[in-house]
């Protein structure tokens, strides 16, 4: 799924492909957000892994699980 992620002050946004579920994206954002921590890490489809600040998160968009489809629709 994609993940996209806003950080203030900057004008691009981070992007990227992710295998984990959007509960558990959407779990670990909050948690980090609500305890305060100084930042939240994400790891991407390719092995990739981001640290993001909490403080500079304007906004997390979070895809849908479903896969995409490929072709006409009758």
């Amino acid at each position: 799924m994609e993940i996209r992620i806003g950080i203030t002050n900057t004008a691009r946004e981070l992007s990227f492909e992710s295998d984990e579920t959007a509960e558990s994206i959407r779990t670990s954002v909050a948690a980090a957000l609500e305890s305060k921590a100084a930042f939240v890490t994400f790891a991407d489809a390719k092995g990739n892994s981001y640290i993001v600040p909490t403080a500079g998160i304007a906004f997390v968009e979070v895809g849908t699980d479903h896969s995409r489809r490929v072709g006409f629709v009758a």
